[in-house]
């Protein structure tokens, strides 16, 4: 069901530790043809093109794009109790959680009377995608809608497809959620087609918004990509992934479960365990045999177990699998070792670093408190998960008087005229010419 990749004895290079353990293959240049039309469609077209690609692509008509404020109250009117209990005590912990990444100005005074400060501003308008598809994400609403409010975002749209089973508008748990967290502009729109819809605006249903953020399929991927520049991403999200770093102490079906957890996802979803536990590997193995075949989404999981994104890999020690670990960059990365907080310490490429045995990856999905919008696809080692940094801007207030920029004032001269740009340097002196 899961191949193996044995390291023993190879002293690698990241490089040949990413190839030997690939992703699904994605071609994402190949959706943005496809894609082209749609986004042309949108740009150029109305509310009765946006029902067109919903018609096409979702196989339903919703009556209207924009989701009617009374089905978000009627959704949470009929959300279950428990659910909702449970998606108010989320909510609780990730506003804990991301309430600490609010950054403060800092005024820094570079030379007696010249000072700059660094303001860190909301973008004015977002665009948060949540997919539809196999599971439901209320989630995945948390995820980005809380980021953006702490942020101070003043106005915040939210987009998720329209499903055949709801009359054209988006999954009930979906618009209970968003009503939940006071959001009121929702539309029933999926795929590339929200992507352009966020991007272009259109006139008289949707205002264009200056950043799009959250997780869709390859289509949305692609949109991400196409329109870059157009509008800000977080990221382009691929499918999902989760490495778990163990030794002996682990226990089998702990890790077994957890690889599970995220192959439900997709069946190009990664999962990778890496060990120096030759006993620990067999466990896992004979784990799965039993467990995948007992799960709900079992022909999917197997599907995802089985693929080339999925391995076991054998490592000498568990400081030979910290740097194939650091080399992957899974988007979860859980550490079940003896020492897991230490071996932590090192880790320097994952999205979100899950230690110890009680805090699985599953725990981040909903209700750590921490973000599950993260980098996939090896990104996590230049990028980082969705925060509320993801919604603000620094921008630099600059302030000199007169006697700290008479001081500075040959400087810059002098600079402008290494650079060959004479009018820069005459942009200073220039002041000289009527000093008070």
């Amino acid at each position: 069901m899961i191949r193996t990749v044995d390291f023993r004895g190879r002293a690698l290079t990241k490089a040949t530790y990413q190839s030997e353990l690939p992703r699904a293959e994605l071609n994402v240049a190949e959706a943005m043809r496809l894609i082209e039309p749609i986004l042309d469609r949108v740009k150029n077209g109305s509310e009765s093109d946006l029902l067109d690609l919903a018609q096409e692509f979702d196989g339903v008509r919703p009556s209207s794009i924009r989701v009617p404020e009374t089905a978000l109250v009627s959704a949470l009117a009929g959300l279950d109790p428990a659910v909702r209990t449970a998606l108010e005590l989320s909510i609780s912990r990730l506003r804990i959680v991301h309430s600490d990444q609010v950054r403060g100005d800092t005024k820094t005074t570079v030379a007696d009377g010249g000072v700059v400060t660094e303001k860190w501003i909301p973008v004015d308008r977002v665009g948060l995608y949540v997919p539809g598809g196999r599971a439901v994400y209320p989630s995945s609403v948390m995820m980005n809608v809380i980021p953006a409010q702490i942020a101070k975002v003043a106005s915040i749209a939210v987009a998720s497809p329209p499903q055949k089973d709801f009359g054209g508008l988006p999954h009930p748990t979906i618009l209970a959620t968003c009503a939940l967290l006071g959001i009121t502009e929702v539309y029933a729109i999926g795929g590339a087609q929200a992507i352009a819809l966020f991007a272009y605006g259109m006139e008289g249903l949707a205002e264009k918004c200056d950043l799009v953020t959250g997780p869709g399929n390859i289509y949305v991927a692609a949109a991400k990509r196409a329109l870059r520049g157009v509008i800000g991403i977080d990221s382009e999200a691929g499918p999902t992934e989760i490495a778990i770093l163990a030794d002996k102490s682990a226990i089998a079906s702990d890790v077994a479960a957890d690889l599970i957890s995220q192959a439900e996802h997709d069946v190009i979803a990664a999962a990778i365990l890496v060990t120096d536990s030759q006993e620990l590997a067999d466990a896992v193995r004979a784990e799965l045999m039993i467990r995948v075949r007992a799960t709900k989404h079992s022909e999917r999981i197997r599907e995802a177990l089985s693929g080339i994104q999925s391995a076991i890999a054998i490592v000498d020690s568990i400081e030979q699998g910290i740097d194939v670990v650091n080399a992957y960059a899974a988007e979860h990365l859980e550490i079940q070792t003896i020492n897991a907080r230490i071996d932590a310490g090192k880790i320097r490429n994952a999205g979100a670093v899950f230690i110890g045995r009680f805090s699985p990856v599953s725990l981040g999905d909903y209700s750590a408190g921490s973000n599950h919008v993260l980098p996939t696809g090896g990104c996590a080692c230049h990028s980082s998960g969705l925060s509320v940094q993801t919604f603000l801007r620094g921008l630099h207030f600059i302030e000199y008087d007169k006697a700290a920029f008479l001081e500075i004032l040959p400087t810059v001269v002098t600079l402008a005229t290494a650079e060959d740009l004479p009018a820069h340097g005459q942009a200073m002196s220039v002041r000289l010419e009527n000093l008070s």
